[in-house]
């Protein structure tokens, strides 16, 4: 692993440094958001500006890779990010922060695809899969360490916009400095929807789904902090918590794909989380439980990510895998931007605990949509099953595609050495 790490280590230092910034500004919103008076339909239509951009920055990023290469568009797009970072405290509008929100969504969607097609190159066959679970790793931690350096000033303040935006400039350092410029990246025509619910009808719906999830947990849940009063310090946990409980259950719910029928697992996470969603509304504003209750809603959602990628490569033909990862990552960006539009005009009407309700529906329909597939298809052989990968919600196509990729061989090689 160490000789592996040794080529790629600049790369995830950044990556770090980046979510570290990136991280920051996602509760920084909530909180100065609160501070200015912003509703939170106001704020869940800030939010949604992020996932906007993003959906249309990995459209655009392969595209302009091509045209002018990897290092001016990583450079670019850090620039314009940082720039982005410290605007918000200028301009303490609705309509201003949601334009920064699509700029920051677009850069940083360019940002992954750049970094994440420097990595797939950098990996071999062999390796691929250790180098994208230490990015996966990287990313996770970068969040959780960013809602630590919240403590570091006041969101009041232009402080933590600046410091964010100092993270993210210096991020591109020991990335630019390191790495050698490769050959454009080719990512895969994303795949019809129509076509992808044809070939999986639970991955699209269940993606589209998720996405809502993701990006209200991510996105509202400072929102919900600041409206039931909690602290700073407190809002910072709270979102970490989050992410916490992704990076400690996504190995045993992976190990269990392997074993299980994978639809089965998705049924299990989702009325899992259902529970755990429900409880946390049930149960008030009590802190310890609304930490129990983020940990393993976190816990569950992404992991129900890789799994429904997983789900979706089990029905598909190795050739037809990375138009279904771009088909996905479409769908999941669309769900994205409707999720937050929905828990805050529900915040709105209902009060904050709605956060909660709208979270357990989403985890609920999720569930109730896996039973009614496990009755009209029979599940593939467990021998047949792709590999399992740890893939973010956060990753673009090529995280997606690369991680289809090695799923497929790895367990072609697995099923060859049985045989053998």
């Amino acid at each position: 692993m160490i000789n592996v790490l040794a080529g790629v280590w600049a790369l995830l230092l950044g990556i770090v440094l980046i979510m570290l910034g990136n991280g920051m500004h996602f509760t920084l919103i909530g909180l100065r958001g609160g501070i200015e008076g912003f509703s939170p339909a106001e704020l869940a239509v800030v939010t949604s500006g992020y996932f906007i951009g993003f959906l249309t920055g990995a459209q655009t990023a392969p595209k302009l890779i091509r045209r002018v290469g990897h290092v001016r568009v990583f450079a670019a797009l850090g620039s314009f990010m940082s720039a982005g970072l410290i605007a918000f405290p200028l301009i303490a509008e609705p309509w201003a922060w949601t334009i920064l929100r699509l700029l920051l969504g677009f850069c940083m969607s360019g940002v992954y695809v750049t970094a994440e097609s420097w990595l797939n190159h950098a990996a071999t066959n062999e390796t691929r899969g250790k180098v994208l679970s230490a990015y996966m790793i990287a990313q996770t931690l970068g969040i959780i360490g960013a809602q630590g350096l919240l403590s570091l000033g006041d969101a009041g303040t232009s402080v933590l916009f600046i410091g964010a935006s100092i993270l993210v400039s210096i991020s591109f350092a020991p990335i630019l400095l390191s790495i050698t410029p490769v050959p454009a990246v080719e990512v895969a025509r994303p795949m019809p929807l129509r076509a992808l619910f044809r070939a999986s009808p639970l991955g699209t719906v269940g993606m589209f789904l998720l996405g809502g999830v993701y990006a209200t947990q991510s996105g509202m849940g400072a929102v919900f902090g600041t409206q039931i009063g909690l602290s700073a310090g407190q809002i910072a946990l709270f979102i970490a918590m989050l992410f916490a409980g992704a990076l400690v259950l996504q190995y045993p719910i992976g190990w269990l794909s392997d074993k299980l029928d994978r639809r089965k697992l998705i049924f299990g996470s989702s009325v899992f989380g259902a529970g755990v969603c429900a409880l946390g509304w049930a149960m008030g504003g009590g802190f310890w439980a609304l930490l129990a209750a983020a940990f393993f809603a976190g816990g569950v959602t992404t992991p129900l990510y890789a799994l429904i990628i997983a789900t979706t490569n089990d029905v598909l033909s190795t050739e037809d895998m990375p138009a279904a990862s771009g088909g996905l990552v479409f769908t999941f960006g669309l769900g994205a931007i409707a999720g937050p539009l929905v828990a805050g005009w529900a915040m709105q009407a209902l009060g904050p605990q709605a956060f909660w309700l709208v979270l357990s529906v989403t985890f609920a329909t999720i569930a109730f949509y896996a039973v009614y597939r496990m009755t009209q298809r029979v599940s593939a052989p467990q021998e047949e099953s792709e590999s399992y990968l740890n893939v973010l919600p956060t990753s673009s196509m090529v995280a997606v595609e690369a991680a289809g990729v090695w799923a497929a061989e790895n367990a072609e090689a697995e099923r060859e050495e049985e045989e053998g």
